[in-house]
């Protein structure tokens, strides 16, 4: 039986894929070639929609110069926006660029009323009719509603970042547990597991948190945060580095910064089906801080038992860290790794 493709095998080949494309028009048998991979594995479209975003981002960046200005093509009365810089006015033109390219390609925009889904360890960006794109972390299901009035998209669950294209007619509205995000033109993720209360993060623009029969209505501006939980609800600001740990996922990584052992494997059995175990309890309190590979906590835990004087015991899909003894003199007490 042949082995299933990682996420990191399918990321690179969607890569080198994304190099060809940029290259010029494939012949007819490069062109069979890439519909023939695309049809393997559902989750290669999703890694080829990415690529392609990130190439046309990247493209229209250098293009456009050091010295391009965004608020000098503002029109008037869009003074809200004057705040934002080249590379976050570059995210919402790329998903409207990419939108565009990515449907001439065949992956296909979803229709009203479509539900996109990711499987474990899978990262997919779904490009909207509108020129919005909503990317869907690992385990996440959303369903797509658009209407001459509103642009709507349903969080089932999990977690979901959305670039939303400007329309000051048609707002776009984000459902999840009865209440419901609006805005004209934002980037903000919003988080919704298991039985864990519903965390919303603004990075770009305001978002507007409806009303709920115990909660106020409120605005949301950039680098802002709010629990969805109740009367107590009260936004709080988010750093530039914590946002950038909190959205880490987009890049296929996790990021901590003095989360425990334990935290952080809880954090990895989203994305594999390969589990951390620390039986010892004072190991797994043990702080760590670094970015990491989201589908690699193999290589996670080599990384800890290296610092931490651990042992790594693998077997299937479990991974056992013990002590492997005194801790010696001079070893940190956290960890920075970077993989």
């Amino acid at each position: 039986m042949a082995e299933r493709e990682t996420s990191r095998d399918i990321d690179q080949a969607a890569s080198d894929w994304t190099a060809r494309l940029d290259r010029g028009p494939l012949p007819p048998e490069g062109e069979d070639a890439l519909q023939a991979w695309l049809r393997g594995d559902p989750r290669r479209r999703g890694a080829l929609l990415r690529a392609r975003a990130m190439s046309m981002m990247s493209e229209s960046a250098q293009a456009l110069g050091p010295g391009f200005d965004p608020v000098a093509f503002e029109e008037p009365g869009r003074a809200r926006f004057a705040g934002l810089s080249r590379r976050q006015a570059l995210a919402w033109t790329g998903g409207v660029a990419a939108a565009g390219a990515l449907a001439a390609l065949g992956v296909a925009l979803p229709a009203a009323g479509a539900v996109i889904s990711t499987e474990r360890g899978e990262i997919r960006l779904a490009p909207l009719k509108d020129g919005s794109t909503v990317l869907l972390n690992t385990e996440t299901r959303i369903r797509v509603r658009y209407s001459r009035g509103e642009r709507r998209v349903t969080l089932l669950k999990g977690e979901a970042y959305f670039s939303v294209a400007r329309d000051e007619t048609r707002p776009f509205v984000v459902e999840v547990d009865g209440r419901r995000l609006s805005t004209a033109q934002a980037g903000f993720r919003v988080r919704k597991l298991d039985a864990d209360p519903v965390d919303v993060l603004v990075n770009q623009g305001q978002v507007d948190v409806g009303a709920s029969a115990s909660a106020n209505g409120l605005a949301l501006t950039a680098n802002t945060g709010l629990i969805l939980s109740g009367p107590a609800e009260r936004p709080w600001s988010v750093g530039p580095e914590a946002v950038t740990r909190e959205l880490a996922w987009r890049d296929g990584k996790l990021a901590f910064e003095g989360e425990s052992l334990s935290q952080a494997a809880e954090a990895f059995a989203r994305y594999s089906d390969t589990r951390i175990q620390i039986p010892d309890p004072a190991l797994a309190r043990e702080p760590v801080t670094g970015l990491f590979a989201a589908n690699d906590p193999a290589g996670f835990s080599r990384a800890i038992a290296r610092v931490f004087d651990a042992r790594v015991e693998q077997d299937g899909d479990k991974v056992v860290l013990t002590r492997g003894g005194p801790r010696g003199g001079g070893l940190p007490q956290e960890v920075f790794v970077t993989k």
